[in-house]
């Protein structure tokens, strides 16, 4: 299948849910609803609500009505990249090829449009006018797992301690930690919803999960390569700016040849995970091998 036609359908589609989720940017008040457009539509690839999508699609489900929640995947998302640029965590000053939001409009509002962003997004989740195909104790599972993947149990602990581990000799185990609960954990969740919402079976979630978990580690090494190897007007950030602010990262640990391959093993695993699904699941096989051999 051809991936690059895959990812461009799902995003319009994605985008134009994400569209009818954000008030338009001159509601009142409107500097929060500007800022917050600002980071959404600043031309993200959407691969958190695509893999939910196609977890969804792999089970054989339709998926309309699962944009709601795929969108508000993307909500969470945009949020943890506003406050992840702040000056007080990473400090970055630009995002997806444009300033980054507490650039673009001051650190205050950028900080109320990541949490405007965090709040609408379960707005949306628990909205059953938006959600009529999804049974209530199905809804109260895929909160749950996204409520989780974004706290202090995933998003919020692993930058945690991202941020404490800068500068600092980090054995292995801390930074798997790092990045299988900041960037890690709501990519599993991503596959999770998906499979939720599409009433997988317990083996097929199980196969999906690991899928998940292994889909975000790879995407966290990628991330960590292209930190070296990228060009910032493709990757649309600053390159290099790990190595400058001390932050431990798979090349740091193992050099980028060994860290490629550790990556593409890691994908292999994830596509293995999936030995028991059929051409159904083929776009979930090819965004794993998109993930890792991306350029931004």
């Amino acid at each position: 299948m051809d991936i690059q036609s895959y990812l461009g359908r799902k995003k319009q589609i994605v985008d134009k849910a994400l569209d009818s989720l954000v008030l338009p940017a001159k509601t009142f008040p409107s500097s929060v609803f500007e800022a917050m457009r600002y980071s959404l539509f600043a031309g993200g690839k959407r691969v958190r609500p695509i893999l939910a999508i196609a977890a969804a699609e792999a089970i054989g489900a339709r998926t309309a009505g699962l944009l709601p929640i795929a969108g508000s995947l993307e909500l969470i998302h945009t949020y943890s990249l506003i406050h992840d640029d702040l000056p007080a965590m990473d400090d970055d000053d630009f995002r997806r090829g444009r300033p980054t939001c507490h650039r673009a409009y001051g650190e205050a509002i950028a900080i109320l449009a990541g949490d405007g962003l965090l709040n609408r997004a379960f707005e949306v989740l628990s909205d059953p006018g938006r959600l009529k195909s999804v049974t209530p104790t199905r809804l109260i599972a895929i909160i749950k797992e996204i409520s989780t993947a974004s706290g202090v149990f995933g998003m919020v602990g692993g930058q945690v301690v991202d941020m404490e581990s800068e500068g600092k000799d980090i054995d292995v185990a801390t930074l798997e930690y790092i990045h299988t609960h900041k960037t890690g954990a709501l990519i599993r969740a991503s596959v999770r919803v998906g499979a939720l919402y599409a009433k997988a079976g317990k083996r097929q979630l199980r196969a999906l999960t690991r899928y998940g978990e292994l889909v975000g580690l790879a995407f966290q090494i990628a991330d960590d390569i292209l930190d070296i190897t990228g060009k910032q007007e493709v990757i649309g950030k600053d390159v290099g700016s790990d190595i400058r602010k001390g932050k431990k990262t798979f090349p740091g640990l193992y050099g980028l040849e060994e860290s490629r391959r550790r990556a593409v093993e890691v994908v292999d695993g994830a596509i293995l995970a999936l030995n028991g699904f059929d051409k159904k699941a083929d776009p979930l096989r090819e965004l794993a091998k998109y993930i890792v051999n991306r350029v931004n």
